[in-house]
């Protein structure tokens, strides 16, 4: 089985190769993004390819490869996406079509997970508690924009039958190890990593507003599943929610005082950004998953033990 994943040197492309070798000993992933990606693994089951998917070539190349399946997690995150319209249309849906149309092209009917988001949703959607199937997206941000877009297109070419598409709406990650990225929800993460290593973090957000959040470990677990749900149980719409639980900022600096104590949780200030809280307020904080479970997907471990798998894996690491 060979399966591509794009998008590959972030920590969900890294995190998702691990985990793939992991679940299959026969298994050969090539990797891919603008830098050669890291090989999380160190594995010969892994290469890893520089591939900007602006460049039709690139796309054509990659699929060349004759893929089993395509993970789709390459991306501009949300606030580079609304800072740069052209640059996240050019990356967000040109660079996915692109790579879609050679696919149903050159190996029709390769299974395609494809990462969404919830920012698909918008403010119609914010006071209710959400669900694929019964809100209308009405996305309030040009990433969630480009994302819904997509979703469509995957969606009419697995009706076609010119792939076997699949769809996850994806939760907050939390915790991202590394660097922060340029997603509005970048600091969720940042108000526990960084006080973790000793280091000063802003919280750019009103500490009581609900954010949908998925654990790391979770979230490998039901990318590698999304692949194998047969595609007669999603039926004629191949989009799912995946399973998280809602927090908010002020629950998560609690739980990170009872792992790691008030020195910790001391490292955080308030900095209100109103940017990201304009963009965190058009995402719902609720969500009916039971679509998800249904096809199978797993439930979260919750605050405290994410957190706490966090700083065990920083450890490993150093």
């Amino acid at each position: 089985m060979k399966i591509i994943i794009t998008g590959a040197g972030g920590f969900v492309g890294q995190t998702l190769a691990q985990k793939l070798v992991e679940s299959y000993a026969d298994v050969e992933l090539v990797l891919a993004d603008v830098q050669p990606p890291r090989n999380p693994i160190s594995s010969e089951q892994v290469t890893c390819v520089s591939a900007d998917l602006t460049d039709p070539a690139a796309c054509q190349d990659l699929i060349g490869r004759s893929p089993d399946a395509v993970y789709i997690l390459h991306g501009i995150m949300s606030s580079g996406s609304e800072a740069n319209l052209e640059l996240g249309l050019k990356v967000n849906f040109d660079s996915v079509r692109g790579l879609l149309d050679n696919i149903r092209q050159k190996k029709p009917g390769t299974k395609v997970i494809f990462s969404s988001s919830c920012a698909v949703n918008g403010r119609a959607a914010v006071q209710n508690i959400a669900t694929e199937m019964d809100v209308v997206p009405m996305p309030e941000s040009s990433y969630g924009t480009q994302k819904l877009m997509i979703e469509y297109l995957i969606n009419d070419y697995s009706r076609r039958g010119l792939i076997d598409g699949r769809v996850v709406r994806l939760p907050t990650v939390f915790v991202r190890a590394g660097a922060p990225t340029a997603a509005a929800s970048s600091f969720v993460s940042g108000i526990v990593r960084e006080p973790v290593h000793g280091q000063q973090s802003e919280l750019p957000v009103d500490p009581d507003i609900g954010i949908w959040l998925t654990s790391p470990r979770t979230l490998a677990h039901n990318l590698v599943h999304a692949m194998n749900v047969p595609a007669e149980k999603f039926g004629h719409f191949r989009t799912v929610l995946l399973p998280g639980y809602t927090a908010t900022s002020g629950e998560i600096l609690d739980a990170l005082e009872k792992v790691a104590g008030k020195d910790t949780r001391a490292l955080v200030t308030e900095k209100r950004d109103e940017t990201i809280q304009r963009i965190v307020l058009s995402w719902p904080a609720k969500y009916d998953t039971s679509r998800a479970k249904r096809l199978g997907f797993s439930e979260d471990v919750g605050l405290e033990q994410t957190i706490k798998d966090f700083i065990d894996a920083d450890k490993r690491a150093a």
